[in-house]
Order: structure tokens, then sequence, then C-alpha cells
């Protein structure tokens, strides 16, 4: 399909979802790779697939359930996305970004997003969980970006800005959180880039040398749209292994290490979530 009627597509879907539940979320969540276990919290959860609502894509990445869960979480209803579809997975712009669309229509005001990472900043270990202060869309950069086309400004501004793409009284308040149950909250640059292969360590030294901290391959396209439709965004990267800048530094990346460093992680990444939803409340 190209340059679909994008209003059309999200009120059909919405309309989908609006079918199974009535709840109005004032939050979207988005859950990455080894992180679903983070919707057990749900309280009153309605789990509708992605499959089941019209012009969602389906992930083929394991990790990634594929599913809204809509509920309560501390207190504050949310849409939860168990699971994303990526860029290399085949799909167009549109189509992976249009479940966050489609919780703005929902009522959604705002994206708290996370991702699984490779942390190339060298302070930083497995189990880390790193919040983001910015972005580098290489993907975009690449003349991949998900607002490329005719612009509906129902939705959004023709130029929406990035310079505050991260909202900083929410990353206040995460830090806060973070400190007062003695978690190390990391912050640093996210390196968007489109994969599926890892980086090579001459990649990851150019990234390095950019300024970019961690490295995945997703989130960017997510909060491109979230700030295009207003949304504040909070974003958080999940250290699942250490960058080799050198082809001789250690074991080669896999996907497995990724879902393995999981459960190390989303304890500490639910709790900021947890302590930031309950100021919200």
């Amino acid at each position: 399909m190209t340059n679909p009627d994008i209003a059309s597509l999200i009120q059909h879907a919405a309309d989908a979802v609006r079918a199974k539940s009535d709840l109005q979320p004032r939050v979207l969540v988005v859950l990455g790779s080894g992180l679903g276990a983070l919707a057990d919290e749900v309280t009153d959860p309605v789990r509708v697939p992605y499959g089941d609502i019209p012009d969602f894509a389906v992930s083929t990445v394991p990790g990634h359930a594929g599913a809204f869960l809509l509920g309560g979480l501390c207190g504050v209803p949310v849409i939860v996305m168990v699971g994303r579809v990526h860029f290399y997975e085949g799909y167009p712009m549109w189509q992976i970004t249009l479940p966050v669309r489609v919780a703005r229509a929902l009522g959604a005001t705002a994206m708290i997003v996370s991702n699984a990472a490779g942390g190339i900043n060298r302070s930083f270990a497995v189990g880390d969980v790193m919040m983001m202060s910015d972005h580098i869309n290489l993907i975009g950069m690449a003349g991949h970006n998900p607002l490329i086309g005719p612009n509906d400004d129902s939705l959004g501004a023709r130029f929406p800005s990035m310079t505050d793409a991260y909202d900083t009284q929410l990353r206040a308040i995460a830090r806060q959180v973070a400190g007062a149950a003695s978690i190390e909250l990391k912050e640093g640059v996210y390196a968007g880039l489109a994969g599926p292969s890892f980086e090579s360590p001459a990649e990851l030294r150019f990234l390095r040398a950019i300024g970019a901290d961690a490295v995945g391959m997703s989130t960017v396209n997510e909060v491109l749209v979230a700030r295009h439709g207003g949304m504040r965004v909070l974003g958080f990267s999940g250290i699942t292994n250490v960058a080799r800048l050198q082809s001789d530094e250690g074991e080669p990346p896999s996907h497995q290490e990724v879902l393995e460093a999981g459960p190390k992680i989303a304890p500490k990444m639910m709790a900021i979530v947890r302590g930031v939803l309950n100021e919200w409340r």
C-alpha cells in the first residue's frame, strides 16, 4: 500500500480495539525484546492480538508476542504493546508505527517506550537500564522516516521538532524514582539502526564517535510518530549485551543473550515505570 489514508486506518483499528474494551488509556507502554514479563503487572487485562486489529502487522521475532493489553498499571489506565514489529521484518513505516497512532486515538497522551540495546558506552554493563536523553535516527537519515509522504494536519504538524523528544519533566521523575529505589539509572543517547544484522566493530566505533551510548533496532520511529501526535515520551534501554568494539573482544552478539538478559532488567525497569506512573495518579 502506497501513501495510505492513515486517518482512516487509525479509525478502523481503534474501533476494533474499542469493540474489545471501553478503557480510555492515558499512557502507552511499549515493551521490547525479553521484557514481556512487565505485562504481568497489568490489572484486569484485556488482550487484543495484533492479528485481530485491522492493518496491524504481526511480529515474527522471538520475544515479541504481538498484542495490545488494556488495563490498569499503578491505578493508571494503560495500553501496553506486548512486543513490536521492526523495519527489518519487511513492513512499511506507516504499519510499524500504526499501533502508536491507534493508542493516541484511543486517548493516550504519553508513551513509555523500552527496548533491548547493546551498550556502546564502556561504563555500561549487561543488566543496566539506560534512560534515553536523545537519539540518533540513522534509519531516518537513510531516508526511511514514518512521516515521509503527505501530512495529515489532524495528526500533527508537518515539521515536528525532535529537540525535546524525551520529556524533561518525566525524566526528572524517573531519576527521583530510581534514586529512591537504589537503582543505578544510566542516561545516554540511543542509536536506532535498521538491522537485522548486528553491527560490525567498525560500525560500533563509528557510533561511539558520533555520541551514541547504546544501539538497537527499534524505538526511534515510534518516538517520531508519538511526538508528531503531541505525546510526551519517556524512553528506556535495557542493556542486554556489551558492544564488541574490536573483533577479538569476547563472543559475537546473539538474540539469545538479548532474551537471557531480560529477566535481569525487567525488575529494575518495572520499578522505575511503576514509580513514574504513581506520580501520574
